[in-house]
This record gives structure tokens, sequence and C-alpha cells, in this order.
């Protein structure tokens, strides 16, 4: 998968468990992703999709997601 499926993916892709269950991965709060930082992402997808998510809400580029967001779904890639 590509770099940009991946950032696509932060944008629809929901939380599968935990406290934050159903909240899409580009809404998760930064105290939980950095917990997952600390004590060790799952693994699989879900683990990537955390762990980049990790790095773009550490460094502040969350704002490269926005124009995701506003994407029309009929404009999305199919898979």
């Amino acid at each position: 998968m590509a770099g940009a499926e991946f950032l696509e993916l932060l944008v629809t892709r929901t939380m599968p468990f935990g406290k934050h269950k159903g909240r899409l991965i580009a809404d998760l709060p930064g105290n939980y992703l950095n917990w997952f930082a600390r004590e060790g992402f799952p693994p699989g997808e879900i683990g990537r999709l955390l762990a980049l998510m990790h790095e773009l809400d550490h460094n502040g580029l969350t704002s490269l997601l926005d124009p995701l967001r506003e994407k029309p779904v009929s404009a999305r890639r199919k898979d």
C-alpha cells in the first residue's frame, strides 16, 4: 500500500477497539496516540495507521489530512 493510501485511511478508518472505538483514526487525541507510542502499537494495519497518525500529530502535520477530509466520497479511489 502506498503512502497516500495510508493517509486516506486515516480519515476513513475508525478505531476498532478501546476507549475511542468508532472514532476516526485522524480524530484520535494526541495523548491516546502517545500512550500507544509508549506502550506499543498493535500488530497489523491498525498499528501502522496509529503509528503514522502519531508521527503526524507529534510533528504538527495533521493539516496534511485536511484536503483528504474534504474530498467527496465519490472522488475517492475504489479498491
